[in-house]
């Protein structure tokens, strides 16, 4: 596991993070190696265009975790991370709730192992990566999802698919991450339950939550 080697800003940076979410000694250990493991693979693989220090930080790390400021998080069991990349926003979201069970749907094989290897690395009990595309998992599982987070993945013409009168997953919540210009297509408009304005970093973005 690569080990970070801060600069004083980024020691600085990281420090302000941790203390803006109050994390455990395990959460923040948890979170030092993610990074670790994100900015080495990011080298060999391209898991995310974001490779700095603070990047991560704004923009993977945080950008995930703004969504306990608009939902209660510990009433949510089960989420389902659709395309998730390099782990966003599903494994910050495990990292700060341990008890919500996890799938990571990715089908880029690189990601996926390196997704396996977070998981591994971490301990996070309960979490899987599913490696087939987002179709087929509608129409082949039926696991007891509370929660649907898709950030910087499919369309949310895509996504809606989940709610089809079909699917086992139609009475799930969708949460999507856009961006502040975002407005809903036709098709999506009647699912938009409400949205919710935040800002991270330098960035406003708001989120799209999305149901039946």
């Amino acid at each position: 596991m690569s080990i970070v080697n801060f600069s004083k800003n980024e020691e600085k940076f990281w420090h302000n993070f941790i203390g803006k979410f109050g994390f455990s000694k395990e959460q923040e250990e948890k979170f030092l190696i993610y990074l670790g493991m994100l900015l080495e693979a990011n080298k060999k693989i391209n898991l995310t265009t974001i490779t700095s220090v603070e990047g991560v930080i704004n923009y993977h790390f945080a950008d995930s975790l703004m969504l306990a400021n608009f939902l209660d998080l510990k009433k949510i069991n089960f989420i389902c991370d659709v395309g998730s990349g390099g782990g966003f926003p599903g494994i910050p979201l495990k990292i700060l709730y341990p008890h919500v069970k996890i799938i990571l749907i990715e089908v880029v094989q690189k990601k996926v192992r390196f997704l396996e290897k977070v998981i591994n690395n971490l301990s996070l009990e309960g979490a899987h990566v599913y490696d087939q595309d987002w179709r087929t998992f509608l129409r082949k599982t039926e696991y007891e999802i509370d929660l649907f987070c898709a950030r910087a993945s499919l369309q949310p013409e895509e996504l809606v698919r989940v709610f089809k009168p079909t699917c086992p997953y139609k009475n799930a919540q969708l949460i999507y991450w856009a961006a502040t210009g975002w407005q809903p297509s036709g098709k999506v408009k009647s699912f938009v339950k409400k949205e919710e304005k935040y800002t991270v970093g330098n960035k406003k973005r708001k989120f799209i939550f999305l149901g039946v």
